[in-house]
């Protein structure tokens, strides 16, 4: 194999450059980017970023020197628009046709947008760094914020939002803040933990119209008649794989691009990071994770499989590890966390708070079951005590 090209220029593909390096690959490497940066850690845009607490060159995630020793040659602000499996060719959006003996896919998400009032000024969504300091720069005025969207990324957004002193509106059309993500009763309890912190909830509400005034966002307006005066609204609604480059090339694409438990999606292709979707034993089906531990762990398995051939590659069957952070409180989970899970407090009290507010104070661990079987574990401030469940449910996925 001399040539493997990866297209992303994310943690995942800068992952799989590092291990394919480490796995002794000499090769020639190319990293294909759309954007025009280096990899950088996409976690810290929404809290230390965006809250201004980081300067933007902290959220790099290699310096120059460091990438130079990977003797990769980087394609950044080009744009992949196709490829062609059965010639193992990739076309760039400046025309030219880039070669290659092996591929790994880490083009990761693009966010959903609303059907309507993207044009307006004061509207934004929040994946890059650049979307992030254009929103950082707005919010110095102090503006009316309102964030569509409660899942993870709309929940950080608004706790960071409301720590500048900004006047914060969280609107979802479910019952919590995280239904999807950890269930109704712990998303009950972060729900809380935004009133506490004088953010306004609109649950259970659906947006149906954005409404200007000379070209510039000022009112959201929801099912129910309610008008939410806003200077700034951020749209954080979900995200879809970056797969469009893909059609008509062959690969089998649905929720991402779909490989096999290997991370392998055709001869010589492998995905990895937010953009792969795979079979995993523990999950009874395909899965697609859109966190930041996977990203890490499953290009390192990608590099891995593509050097060694279907003859040698491993199955990748990770115990899910993710997280949030909320007003100095951090909320882990490991393993699945349906919404549907009964859900047991195994250790600490959730309701207990002191009086001068502290939220480090405030500390539990709860399982996840389904049919009486523990499939996840969540812990709030409790990272030493979810350890032990993150251990026991690593041990019980590799038996």
């Amino acid at each position: 194999m001399d040539h493997i090209v990866l297209v992303g220029a994310s943690a995942a593909g800068l992952t799989a450059a590092d291990a394919l390096r480490r796995e002794g690959f000499t090769g020639a490497l190319t990293m294909v980017g759309e954007e025009l940066r280096t990899p950088y850690d996409r976690p810290p845009l929404s809290k230390q970023v965006l809250a201004g607490d980081w300067e933007p060159h902290r959220s790099t995630l290699r310096q120059d020197t460091d990438i130079q020793r990977l003797r990769m040659t980087l394609r950044l602000g080009c744009r992949a628009t196709g490829l062609d499996t059965a010639e193992r060719v990739i076309t760039l959006a400046d025309g030219d046709r880039l070669g290659y003996d092996g591929l790994i896919i880490t083009t990761g998400l693009r966010p959903r947008r609303l059907p309507f009032g993207h044009e307006l000024a004061g509207v934004h969504v929040l994946r890059t760094l650049d979307e992030t300091l254009t929103l950082r720069a707005q919010l110095l005025a102090g503006p009316r914020v309102v964030v569509i969207g409660a899942g993870f990324l709309g929940s950080e957004i608004a706790a960071t939002t409301r720590g500048l002193g900004l006047d914060v509106t969280l609107v979802d059309v479910e019952p919590t803040p995280l239904a999807r993500q950890v269930g109704t009763w712990v998303g009950g309890l972060v729900g809380d933990m935004h009133r506490d912190h004088g953010v306004r909830l609109r649950m259970r509400r659906h947006v149906t119209g954005l409404i200007g005034d000379n070209g510039r966002v000022t009112t959201v307006v929801l099912d129910d008649g309610t008008r939410l005066p806003a200077d700034v609204v951020v749209v954080a609604i979900g995200s879809v794989p970056a797969t469009e480059w893909l059609a008509g090339s062959g690969l089998a694409l649905g929720d991402g691009v779909l490989c096999d438990i290997t991370c392998q999606a055709a001869p010589g292709v492998y995905a990895a990071g937010d953009v792969a979707n795979w079979p995993h034993p523990a999950a009874g089906g395909r899965v697609r994770l859109e966190q930041r531990t996977n990203a890490t762990q499953q290009a390192i398995t990608a590099a891995k499989n593509l050097l060694s051939g279907p003859a040698g590659a491993v199955p990748y069957a990770p115990v899910p590890f993710g997280w949030t952070d909320q007003y100095g409180t951090k909320i882990q989970t490991c393993g699945w966390c349906p919404s549907d899970a009964t859900v047991e407090v195994v250790d600490g009290d959730p309701q207990a708070r002191k009086a001068d507010g502290d939220p480090q104070a405030h500390k539990f661990v709860a399982l996840y079951k389904v049919d009486g079987r523990v499939v996840g574990a969540l812990g709030w401030n409790s990272a030493r005590a979810l350890r032990e469940y993150r251990n026991h449910l690593t041990e019980n996925s590799a038996a």
